[in-house]
């Protein structure tokens, strides 16, 4: 079942952390986010800007994929096993930009399984994710690589707000693992 939710709608980030909630059940262990996308493109930074705002906020789980140290699309065939192997128990969340159809545009959407990275751009690559959360960040079209530079920066501002502030909501039981400051 997937959830959208309209960035500029004021109970996004509830709906998200709902969203997530309900999809990830109940988390033994801390979650794994992986943050997928570039700073080279506006279109393509939702990844990046997200797992950004989630370090500011100390977030308290996994993190891959910061402004500062993207994780792209091409990287992901490699991350799928390391993931599991590396943080057995923990189930992975997936954020990456997408493009869509144009009614689409705006909205933030969580579903349940993985995603596969760079399918808007026509790349077949890896999928990765128990569930995941994809912002419609441009419309569909031969040029979609293109419309990716064209994306305004506030939208996906507003997306990676919504999401990071969603992500950083869930609980986990904390038992054996580093508890955050």
């Amino acid at each position: 079942m997937d959830h959208a939710f309209h960035y500029n709608n004021t109970m996004a980030e509830t709906g998200i952390f709902l969203s997530l909630k309900t999809l990830l059940g109940k988390l033994d262990a801390p979650p794994v986010v992986l943050c997928i996308g570039s700073d080279l493109a506006v279109g393509d930074s939702l990844g990046p800007v997200t797992g950004t705002m989630l370090k500011r906020r100390g977030f308290c789980g996994y993190l891959y994929g910061t402004l500062a140290r993207p994780i792209t699309a091409k990287e992901v065939r490699y991350l799928g096993e390391f993931l599991k192997k590396t943080h057995p128990g923990s189930k992975i969340i997936a954020v990456d930009a997408a493009v869509g159809e144009e009614s689409d545009v705006g909205l933030v959407k969580v579903f349940s399984g993985p995603l596969r990275p760079g399918s808007g751009a026509n790349k077949r690559l890896g999928r990765v994710g128990d569930v995941s959360v994809l912002g419609i960040v441009a419309r569909r079209s031969a040029f979609s690589y293109q419309l990716l530079n064209l994306t305004r920066l506030n939208m996906v501002y507003a997306m990676a707000d919504a999401v990071a502030g969603a992500v950083s909501m869930l609980e986990y039981r904390r038992g054996a693992e580093k508890k955050c400051s």
